[in-house]
């Protein structure tokens, strides 16, 4: 019976959160606030979608079944692909091992999509380092010789090409000449000697915070890819988009308007509809995985690509909006959360007719920034009150 009261007040107390009381935007206030923005001539005819989280339905649109580009807001749909595919907590490895000849070297990977060239920050973000990989291996195999090392072999399975690069250029810079041989995993565990080091990224979650906080285009790249490995697709561009169809499918939005071609936003040739977005941003909201994707979004004056914006705009905004932002030359799109008292929107807006400058583009960030202000209001203490005492 206890049981069933905690549960109640807990269910009441949710209620609270998003019943509409007088002080909040209430819908229709929010959607004169975004026709408003809609209108506004530098943004020249965006696409637009708004929706209420507490009830899922549709505030305000407008062009919002028209394909537009997203820029890096196609991020969220990267995130959501590493969150179904891939293990949260786990880790991307990589060992070397000495190799079946004198002299030479077996590198074991995983596509580890997070290396660092830089020492200290690998290890201050606990990251693999190129260059510890590097003079871990020329050591291992400097003392299996006897002597030093001038050239080595090195048998290698699942890095990037990039990565491949980066570690004969290494090798190079310390006088030596690596040859580098692909070969596949069964392989490589076939011919490896002895461990000489082991090395794991972040976290899953940890990458792809990151990725939403900084807009990370090649890290979004690689673990959209990942995700579409682990899915069953092609490691690939194409296998990236097959997997956002299946994921949009599966989600229950249509996906007949999208075009993907990369996993970051970078590509021109991406097409989304608000629609799309806003419906994605709302199923992520009530999604219990899914709503890990919303606590590493950038916060509005605060963090990752947005601790710059609402400081002068609307500082009444700073800390409640989560949002991923997006920008190619001509294109300003801003899609996430917005809190508003006891309510909660989901939002896109892509202006991809901009005039191609940046001070054009910073206008159109600000004007985005005003109208989002002007739904933004902190839980009002009244309602945290009533809450508080709901649970007592």
């Amino acid at each position: 019976m206890k049981a069933f009261v905690k549960f109640s007040a807990a269910i009441f107390a949710a209620s609270l959160f998003t019943a509409p009381t007088a002080s909040a935007f209430d819908p229709v206030s929010a959607a004169s606030v975004f026709a408003r923005l809609s209108a506004e001539p530098e943004l020249k005819s965006p696409s637009v979608s708004l929706i209420d989280i507490s009830t899922g339905s549709v505030v305000f649109e407008s062009a919002a079944f028209s394909q537009r580009m997203p820029a890096s807001t196609l991020k969220l749909l990267s995130a959501v692909a590493t969150l179904k595919y891939l293990d949260p907590q786990g880790v991307f490895a990589t060992s070397i091992s000495l190799g079946p000849s004198a002299g030479s070297l077996v590198i074991n990977g995983e596509f580890d999509p997070w290396m660092s060239t830089n020492d200290q920050v690998a290890i201050k973000m606990h990251r693999t380092s190129y260059p510890r990989l590097v003079s871990k291996s020329l050591s291992a195999a400097q003392k299996n010789l006897g002597r030093s090392v001038k050239k080595v072999k090195i048998y290698y399975n699942d890095l990037y090409s990039s990565d491949v690069a980066t570690l004969k250029s290494s090798y190079k810079k310390r006088g030596v000449s690596a040859t580098f041989i692909k070969v596949d995993e069964a392989k490589a565990q076939q011919i490896a000697g002895e461990e000489v080091l082991y090395t794991t990224s972040p976290t899953v979650k940890e990458i792809m915070n990151w990725f939403l906080l900084w807009s990370d285009n090649l890290l979004s790249e690689r673990m959209g890819r990942l995700a579409a490995k682990a899915s069953g697709n092609q490691f690939s561009a194409l296998g990236v988009s097959n997997t956002f169809t299946t994921l949009l499918i599966e989600m229950g939005i249509d996906p007949s308007q999208v075009i993907v071609k990369d996993a970051s936003g970078l590509s021109r040739e991406n097409k989304v509809t608000a629609s799309v977005m806003a419906q994605l941003l709302y199923k992520i909201s009530v999604d219990p995985v899914l709503t890990q994707i919303v606590d590493g979004l950038p916060i509005g004056g605060k963090t990752g690509t947005l601790r710059h914006r609402y400081l002068e705009t609307a500082p009444q905004a700073v800390g409640l909006i989560k949002a991923k932002t997006g920008t190619l030359t001509g294109v300003v799109s801003l899609a996430g959360y917005v809190q508003s008292e006891d309510r909660e929107y989901a939002f896109i807006v892509i202006a991809d007719d901009v005039v191609r400058t940046k001070a054009a583009s910073d206008r159109v960030r600000k004007t985005i920034d005003r109208y989002l202000g002007k739904l933004a209001a902190p839980l009002s203490s009244h309602s945290v009150e009533t809450v508080t005492a709901v649970l007592q």
